[in-house]
């Protein structure tokens, strides 16, 4: 079967356009390609939202790089009039929207300067560039100058699914067999006995429409409810003096918004003020060269990415008045890429649609030649009637419904439910699925290299321990011990809490209540907090000293830089960071009077000891350190070198409750947990030895050590690689790289920064933190983890093994139904003449194993079993050994029953009379029906003989099993006419009921059987899962 699938091969992540289209091209029995693609790429839409793209990104670097002409060419020709509305000016407003739009969208400069800078546009929109907007205004400002929101497709409704349903080629043939079997039955029968095998027809399709069109509505619900989880996006903003997170969808005309690293620009605006704002324009000019902003260059464009520094912007234009809101039109068209696993069942559905037309084609001309040869045998060639066509006509509609079921469309759809049904689950437990992929090969997932802080650690930051003018002071709760405020000079105590309050991202503003509140990193506010019980004043700081320039803190970095202008007019610079690279940029100490002195050798032994002392207590470690500058040196230059070193604070991140259990978890299920990380090592082994990541034979690694090794040392040592501290995002990307390259592992990664976007986009699943991570990272991740645990992570691997164990029990189970009408219907065809399952039977079967099957057993929810595996590692065979085995097993028994009732049941079971023939193909139907409803439960486990263990937590299940047999009895004893059935005794129930149940004690031999399994072990160390009676 994987030889006959090799066009069928895709990659979960980056997929290439060539394998695309080759897949599509192989697929050639299709019964309805809009519903079967519905959840597919389309190509030519994506193709021409492409161009699209190019188009308005063309149009911005117009905008952007012919600016100065286009301005001249406006002086001279006199700017644009615009019409403010009289609702307009009743609110004080003086600018109209388009005019306001306008200035940034065309980088106006001089129409800036114009209206008096950004405090004049500010004026005309009434907002003070302080305070922000007032919260009462917001109706006000969306009426006139427009919602933050972007056109898009609007829903499908119920309708239109039920008419993707009715398109089906098959369905369309019935249904014109219907109508020429009623309107031939009508003169040559009568009414009402004319039409029923017509109206049986049509009501059946009418069934399997409702039901296909009910469960892929629901289906679209589930996708738009997490479409629009995703497109949340929070802001931070000042409004009414008090600084707020609001809904990116809130942001109004006038919005004052706070940008830093990694955010999304929302909107576009005129810079307020900042330090080293650096802007990637990429994605909206298709340029990749940053963009400084700053006075002279004011203009943000919404869609843009913060990639260094930090701002304040004034909101402009919003929604469909930016250019990114024309571009967002575009990005939607062309739907999702496919999943891997949608692909290969749709090679399994072309495949299995090649035979069963096959068969329907073989079993019509059986039919009908042997009817033909009858008829001349018997002198009657010449002879024709009404029911000789209908006879013909029933014999091509056994045909087309032997198709129906044969073609397996349901296959790719199961994926695409089993998906939405884990990603709304997964919602639930805090983890929200970007791409469908992502869900998918998670549970394939070998390897998951996490980050440290946030991720194993609750990322809840107090200082609890400080070195200080040689003397290490505990920090007790709140309280700060009596030795930091008695024994430690003001001189030292000044110049730490200059450090601390002026070399910040952090901000102490007033809420609502007017309550001080921190705003920033947990790692920044920890320390904030600490300079506040010290008796420090952040506002008084910050208004007697003048920043001059920021170097904001970023992984590749590992420290952050503020140079400030003094009171007394000097100029200081002050570093924190990494502590060894703080450390080894420090020639001089403070000593005990406040004053920097010459760093011995010897202290600084001292120092990296008391490093490492601290590490080792799993704490995070930082330097605090500063320069004065003379005058004659560049102020625009922060120094790399000859600082005097101020401070070692030890901060405490307390692993996350539950993380050694997860982990532990992972490791049972053959899932290897990597700890990367920028911290110091003896920080990250403590923190990996707590959480039961670093062991007895495992490797602990920094960064520059592992990025000097050649490939051959790589190869040797990455499989042992179990810790990997102080690690740029470039090191996270060659491990990723290599362990899937080299070892084809599967791998997971997580990621919070900017930087961590390639390897987040390199990694089979790229896991961005929900809330330390930047929006960058989130757009290049495939999960978002909502709470940032560990632990969800474990979840969502969970999920995705569900997802693929319950499409494996899927297939399995309609791969046996496919078997055994197939080969029912042929061979009766062939020996008797007749079909003993008619059109409608097939219809109903067609359902229960279609979409009501893929709702039952898609829809399982995972048991813990499922984590004490391994995974599923790349390139292994989607049916396996142990499926082949349950399908040929359960087909074999369920043709041999079914097959001796056709050709000797009437001697058997002692039928006589005029109905015996009726009675006997009810029976065999319903025989067929309950091994089918029997073969489902089986289906519940590939492997395991309890296959009712958690049978009551699936209530979707057992739901489908009880109107699957309250409708069958309806069918049978109510709906004769239709159906061509007769009602049966208890005795024929019962029989029925039995031969169905056999199949389970069939399904318990089967699973004694051993079949052949890959035995080959991981690298990592763990075994393949026994089988057979190992697994009883």
């Amino acid at each position: 079967m994987e030889n006959m699938l090799k066009d069928f091969q895709v990659e979960s992540n980056n997929m290439s356009e060539a394998a695309q289209r080759r897949w599509r091209k192989a697929v050639t029995i299709v019964k309805n390609p809009r519903r079967r693609f519905r959840m597919v790429a389309d190509l030519a839409k994506r193709s021409e939202a492409e161009k699209k793209k190019r188009k308005i990104q063309e149009k911005i670097r117009v905008a952007l790089y012919v600016q100065k002409a286009a301005i001249q060419f406006i002086d001279a020709a006199g700017r644009a009039e615009y019409k403010l509305s009289e609702e307009a000016r009743e609110a004080g407003f003086s600018i109209h929207p388009d005019e306001l739009a306008s200035i940034v969208r065309g980088h106006d400069i001089k129409g800036l300067k114009i209206f008096g800078g950004v405090e004049g546009l500010a004026s005309k929109v009434c907002v003070s560039l302080n305070e922000g907007i007032s919260e009462n205004d917001l109706p006000t400002r969306q009426k006139i100058y427009g919602f933050n929101q972007y056109t898009e497709k609007p829903s499908r409704t119920f309708l239109m699914f039920v008419w993707d349903a009715l398109l089906d080629l098959t369905l369309i043939m019935l249904m014109v067999c219907a109508l020429v079997s009623i309107g031939v039955g009508l003169p040559t029968e009568g009414w009402p006995k004319g039409i029923y095998d017509g109206l049986g027809i049509l009501l059946s399709i009418f069934l399997v429409v409702m039901v296909t069109a009910i469960s892929d509505y629901r289906q679209s619900l589930q996708f738009k409810d997490l479409d629009r989880e995703k497109k949340k996006i929070f802001i931070n903003v000042t409004r009414d003096g008090k600084r707020k997170k609001v809904s990116i969808f809130d942001l109004v005309v006038g919005d004052i918004v706070h940008l830093s690293i990694g955010d999304q620009v929302p909107a576009d605006g005129i810079y307020i003020s900042g330090y080293s704002l650096l802007i990637d324009e990429s994605s909206l000019s298709g340029e990749s060269e940053p963009v400084n902003v700053h006075e002279e260059k004011p203009f943000l464009l919404s869609g843009t990415k913060v990639q260094d520094g930090s701002g304040k912007m004034f909101v402009t234009a919003v929604g469909m008045r930016t250019e990114w809101g024309k571009l967002m039109e575009t990005l939607s068209e062309g739907g999702e890429d496919e999943t891997p696993l949608q692909v290969k069942l749709n090679g399994v559905a072309t495949i299995i649609g090649k035979i069963g037309l096959t068969f329907a084609v073989l079993t019509f001309l059986i039919l009908a030649v042997r009817y033909l040869v009858e008829k001349a045998l018997n002198n009657e060639f010449t002879h024709w009637s009404s029911s000789d066509a209908l006879t013909i006509l029933d014999y091509f509609a056994t045909a087309v419904t032997i198709i129906v079921v044969a073609v397996p469309e349901g296959l790719p759809l199961a994926v695409t439910l089993s998906l939405a049904f884990a990603m709304k689950k997964l919602m639930d437990e805090r983890a929200l699925v970007r791409r469908l992929s992502a869900c998918e090969t998670m549970g394939s997932a070998s390897c998951i290299c996490t980050d440290k802080t946030g991720t194993l650690t609750t990322n809840h930051m107090v200082v609890e321990r400080i070195w200080i003018s040689e003397k290490i002071v505990e920090v007790k709760g709140n309280a700060i011990d009596d030795v930091l405020t008695s024994e430690i000079s003001g001189g030292v105590l000044g110049i730490l809490l200059q450090s601390i309050f002026q070399n910040t991202g952090s901000e102490v503003v007033k809420d609502e209540s007017g309550k001080s509140t921190i705003l920033g990193t947990p790692t920044e506010s920890a320390l904030l907090e600490f300079g506040l019980l010290l008796g420090g004043n952040f506002d008084a700081q910050r208004r007697d000293f003048k920043i001059l320039k920021v170097e904001p803190f970023n992984s590749v970095r590992k420290k952050m830089s503020v140079l400030v202008s003094l009171p007394d007019g000097g100029v200081r610079a002050f570093c924190k960071g990494a502590s060894e690279m703080i450390l080894r940029m420090c020639d001089r100490v403070v000593d005990s009077n406040g004053e920097p002195v010459p760093l011995p050798e010897e202290q600084e032994k001292n120092i990296a000891d008391v490093i490492n002392g601290f590490a080792s207590k799993s704490l995070r470690t930082l330097c605090l350190a500063f320069k004065d500058i003379d005058n004659t040196c560049n102020e625009n230059n922060i120094p790399d070198n000859g600082y005097t070193f101020i401070a070692v604070v030890g901060i405490k991140d307390p692993v996350r409750p539950g993380v050694k259990d997860a982990v532990k978890t992972c490791l049972a299920a053959g899932i290897t947990v990597r700890m990367v990380t920028g911290d110091n090592i003896n920080t990250a082994k403590a923190i990996a030895r707590e959480c039961g990541i670093l062991t007895g034979d495992g490797v602990a690694i920094e960064g520059p050590e592992f990025r000097s090794m050649s490939l051959e040392q790589m190869k040797e040592i990455i499989p042992r690689i179990q810790v990997m501290a102080r690690s740029l995002p470039l090191d996270k990307h060659t491990l990723v790289t290599h362990l899937r390259g080299m070892f084809g592992e599967v791998v997971a990664v997580t990621g919070d920064g900017t930087n961590d976007a390639p390897a987040l986009h390199e990694a089979d699943i790229g896991l961005a933190m929900g809330i330390a991570g930047t929006e960058v990272a989130k757009e290049n991740a495939g999960v978002i983890i909502l709470d940032d645990n560990f632990a969800t992570i474990v979840n969502v691997a969970k999920w995705g093994r569900a997802v693929y164990i319950n499409i494996q029990k899927f297939v399995q189970f309609q791969l046996t139904v496919n078997v055994v009408a197939l080969v029912l219907n042929f061979v009766s065809a062939c020996i008797s003449g007749s079909a003993p399952l008619t059109a409608v039977q097939l219809l109903w079967v067609n359902m229960i194993m279609d979409t009501l099957g893929a709702l039952a057993l898609a829809t399982e929810p995972p048991n813990e079993g499922l984590l004490k595996r391994p995974p599923v590692g790349r390139g292994v065979s989607f049916i396996t050994m142990a499926m082949w085995r349950n399908i040929f097993g359960q087909s074999i028994y369920q043709l041999a029953v079914l097959g001796v009732l056709n050709f000797d049941g009437k001697r058997l079971l002692k039928l006589s009379g005029s109905d015996a023939t009726e009675v006997l193909n009810t029976l065999i139907f319903n025989s067929f029906v309950f091994c089918q409803v029997f073969n489902e439960i089986n289906s519940r486990d590939i492997e395991k003989i309890n296959v009712l263990r958690g049978i009551f937590n699936s209530w979707i299940f057992l739901g489908i099993m009880v109107g699957t047999v309250t409708f069958q009895v309806i069918i049978v004893e109510f709906l004769g006419n239709f159906a061509s059935t007769v009602p049966l005794s208890w005795q024929l129930w019962l029989l029925s009921v039995l031969l169905g149940s056999v199949s389970l004690p069939i399904a318990v031999i089967l699973k004694c059987i051993p079949v052949g399994r890959d035995t080959t072990k991981h690298h990592d160390g763990y075994d393949a899962l026994p089988t057979g009676e190992d697994l009883a």
